[in-house]
């Protein structure tokens, strides 16, 4: 279980061994694993006020919890990379976590679940200067584009911006696009194949250059017709593990999929341990 003595004596009494952690911390030396793929653990979910995991409303509420959570995935062999918020990123960097990992950067999170403002996904996280000056080696950005909400032209506007910014530091820009909805004044991803297709072009069209371009994706039906609208590569994001290990497989098989970016269902799996379900996550790469 993570020292929370330590994390607290070290924000309270010594908040620059976070920038001393992050300077001193291994990087990798290559985006991929062993298995020539990139397998990441998500867990930038919390500050999005998307505390959920299963049937528990509140399963991701104990940050101590979910930080030995995140630990136990990031010492299984093929895990080679995480994604977070700079609350969880940093702790995981006091922690000693991060040496030879693939860190990524959560970078939109303003779009709050629930709220009336929740396309508004404005960039209120890491921006890429701060993730060039971490040493890290990317930036996420959610782009959801709703048809009939105006608002959804500001988010494209600054993923444009951050994808060009993080370029320009050599940084991946890894975006997560979905074509959106409210339904009965909820937000609701369109998981169709014509939809993905419409959302992933404009997603690989973004910004000044595509250099440093990724898409995260999750699993459709008629994935080969998806993968096949645009060069970038791609990583496939999680869902119900149980129901999602094989649809992952065949995704894996495409020749534009790099590897996996998995996080609740893994984190919080339905039947036995953090360990099993990453292992099992891993045997396919």
């Amino acid at each position: 279980m993570p020292d929370l003595d330590a994390l607290l004596d070290a924000r309270t009494r010594r908040p620059a061994a976070i920038a001393a952690a992050a300077a001193a911390r291994r990087r990798p030396a290559t985006l991929f694993g062993p298995h020539g793929k990139l397998m990441i653990i998500a867990a930038d979910h919390p500050a999005r006020g998307a505390l959920r995991a299963g049937t528990d409303p509140f399963a991701m509420a104990n940050r101590v919890d979910l930080l030995d959570r995140i630990q136990s995935a990031l010492e299984r062999p093929g895990v080679n990379g995480v994604l977070g918020t700079p609350d969880i990123l940093e702790d995981l960097l006091l922690l000693g976590a991060l040496d030879d990992k693939v860190v990524i950067g959560s970078m939109n999170r303003g779009g709050l679940a629930g709220t009336s403002f929740e396309m508004d996904d404005r960039f209120t996280a890491y921006d890429a200067a701060s993730i060039a000056s971490a040493g890290f080696e990317g930036g996420k950005m959610l782009l959801r584009i709703d048809p009939d909400d105006p608002g959804t032209v500001k988010t494209l506007e600054a993923c444009g911006a951050a994808i060009g910014a993080l370029a320009a530091h050599h940084r991946m820009a890894m975006v997560e696009p979905f074509i959106s909805h409210r339904v009965d004044g909820r937000v609701r991803n369109e998981l169709t194949a014509d939809a993905m297709i419409r959302a992933c072009t404009v997603a690989a069209g973004l910004g000044p250059t595509s250099a440093y371009s990724w898409l995260k994706v999750p699993v459709v039906a008629d994935m080969e017709r998806v993968m096949s609208a645009t060069t970038l590569p791609a990583l496939i994001l999680g869902g119900d593990a149980e129901a999602a290990y094989g649809e992952w497989s065949k995704a894996l098989s495409l020749p534009t999929v790099q590897g996996l970016v998995i996080g609740r269902s893994l984190l919080y799996p339905s039947g036995g341990t953090v360990r099993d379900a990453v292992d099992r996550a891993v045997g396919l790469l």
